[in-house]
């Protein structure tokens, strides 16, 4: 349960606003009524930060994670309590096209924008979104935190970095931080029309055929994305004097299922249950078999997921139905 007296008036700076987590994450922010400043790079009207409104219920500073300006002045000047960094590039395939940019964003915003935090002094929580892309490929499954992040692709090893970094802070610095690594993460907003969910729902709303770039038997564990924001909240909560400083936790419904799986999901909830994906089979640089243990979650935080799959993903597809008729 979200501890109403703990957010409000609460200051809570969140980079990466206008993405699919940082839209949801933001929203409730507003509702429980912290004082929610986020850094925008760019203009998104398609984002649910901007179709819900929330946009117009917090402070904005327009600038990037990398520029340590920007970042210096933001904890400074708006007295940041509370941190969310999910600012980050994300896609794999443009990771692997161009590593330099996933690179630039994922670990020096990483580090300037918990120097910056060091520098304000008076940080209380400071979230940082990794993923369970840093752990890399194991042999044992499912992850759990004390696997070894090995990435090896741009992407993956981008995230390992970052987490490394922030427990770096946490240990040397005394520093109140503690690491997230989620499952996928589907949910209104995601723009990435590459990604198996939004792509999916888009083709299926279009009464097309879902394209699968790999064979289909990658599996992955799924989580929506209002369960993966009151995991942000819960943990942001639990660290409350210093507790969890370094602490890293994973966060999915332990429910791993294969990509052809989540597309027939999606197809049975659509009016087109008829139709059949496409399946290239032609992705690359990701692993094969990939998901979490969240036990540490539900016995050091008490937080599990509340949205079966078919749940999240009718709420999901009923967003994506209403930006498409538009």
């Amino acid at each position: 349960m979200t501890d109403l007296n703990f957010w409000r008036d609460r200051r809570v700076l969140v980079t990466g606003c206008t993405g699919v987590l940082g839209s949801w994450l933001t929203a409730r922010l507003v509702e429980l009524g912290a004082d929610v400043v986020g850094l925008i790079r760019d203009w998104v009207p398609q984002s649910h930060l901007v179709r819900s409104g929330t946009m117009d219920g917090i402070k904005v500073v327009h600038g990037s994670a990398t520029d340590e300006e920007v970042v210096n002045r933001i904890f400074a000047e708006y007295e940041v309590q509370t941190c969310f960094h999910l600012a980050a590039l994300t896609v794999v395939s443009v990771a692997n096209r161009a590593p330099a940019p996933t690179f630039e964003t994922n670990i020096r915003g990483t580090w300037l924008l918990l120097e910056a935090a060091r520098q304000w002094g008076k940080i209380e929580q400071f979230v940082l979104a990794s993923s369970d892309k840093a752990y890399g490929s194991h042999d044992v499954l499912p992850y759990t935190e004390s696997a070894p992040l090995q990435g090896r692709h741009p992407y993956d090893v981008s995230k390992s970095c970052a987490d490394l970094i922030a427990q770096t802070y946490a240990h040397t610095y005394k520093m109140p931080v503690a690491v997230t690594r989620c499952a996928n993460m589907y949910g209104g907003g995601d723009l990435n029309w590459n990604r198996i969910v939004p792509g999916t729902i888009r083709s299926v709303l279009l009464n097309e055929r879902p394209i699968v770039r790999s064979d289909g038997t990658m599996k992955r564990d799924y989580v929506y994305v209002k369960d993966i924001a009151s995991a942000y909240l819960t943990l942001a909560e639990a660290m409350k004097d210093g507790e969890h400083t370094g602490g890293a936790f994973n966060f999915g419904v332990d429910s791993p299922r294969t990509v052809l799986e989540m597309v027939a999901a999606i197809i049975r909830l659509s009016d087109h249950p008829d139709l059949e994906p496409v399946i290239l089979n032609n992705a690359q640089n990701e692993i094969q078999d990939q998901y979490l243990s969240s036990e540490k979650a539900h016995k050091l935080l008490g937080w599990k997921p509340q949205y079966t799959l078919e749940e999240g993903l009718r709420e999901t597809m009923d967003w994506y139905k209403e930006v498409i008729s538009n």
